[in-house]
C-alpha cells in the first residue's frame, strides 16, 4: 500500500479500517510506527526478550482496545502511551525476579563494563518518579516531540518541558554528574 500524499489523511482511514476489523490495516499502522514503538519498550524495559514481551502486550492491548481510540492524538501517540504502559508492567513483573547463577567469568571485561554502565544508568532512571521518567524516556528514546508527549501524558507542553528539566538533573544527580 503506498501512502497517500496526505499521510494524516491516510492514517485516519487506516485507523478506521482497523476499528471496523481489517487487520491489514492495523497491521499497516503498526509497520509505520514500529521502531519507536520497539524503542519504547528497549528503553524502559533494558532486556531484548522483555522488550519483546512488552511490544507483544502492546500490540494485543492496542488491537483488543482499538475502538477506545478517538484521534484526540495521533495514532502514534496513542501507541506509545499502550507501549510504554505496556514495558513498564513487565519491568514491574521482572522486579520480583533476581538473577542466580551468573557465571562473570563467561562475559569479558568489556562486555561486563557495558552491563555495568547499563544496570547502573537503570537504576538510576529507577529512582527518577514515573511521570519524569516516562516523559525523558519517550523524548530521549521513543523520538517524541513536546507536543507529543503533553499529549500522552495528558499535560501541558510547558509542564512536558519541566518534567524533562527535572529528570535530566535527576538523572544525572543520581549518576553522579551533577556539579
Amino acid at each position: 500500500m503506498n501512502p497517500a500524499p496526505d499521510s494524516d489523511t491516510s492514517e485516519r482511514a487506516l485507523v478506521a479500517r482497523a476499528q471496523a476489523g481489517d487487520e491489514r490495516a492495523f497491521a499497516e499502522l503498526v509497520t509505520r510506527h514500529k521502531k519507536h514503538i520497539w524503542a519504547v519498550c528497549v528503553r524502559i524495559t533494558n532486556h531484548g526478550s522483555d522488550a519483546e514481551d512488552a511490544l507483544q502486550e502492546a500490540l494485543t492491548a492496542a488491537w483488543q482496545h482499538l475502538d477506545k481510540f478517538r484521534g484526540e492524538a495521533k495514532f502514534s501517540t496513542w501507541m506509545h502511551r499502550i507501549a510504554a504502559n505496556a514495558a513498564l508492567s513487565v519491568v514491574r513483573r521482572r522486579r520480583d525476579v533476581i538473577l542466580e547463577d551468573f557465571d562473570i567469568e563467561d562475559t569479558g571485561r568489556d562486555a561486563y563494563r557495558e552491563f555495568d554502565e547499563t544496570d547502573r544508568v537503570q537504576a538510576a532512571l529507577r529512582t527518577i518518579p514515573n511521570d519524569f521518567r516516562a516523559a525523558l524516556v519517550l523524548r530521549e528514546y521513543g523520538g517524541l516531540s513536546y507536543e507529543e508527549i503533553a499529549a500522552h501524558q495528558g499535560i501541558p507542553v510547558a509542564t512536558v518541558k519541566s518534567r524533562l528539566n527535572r529528570a535530566k538533573k535527576a538523572l544525572a544527580e543520581a549518576l553522579g554528574l551533577a556539579a
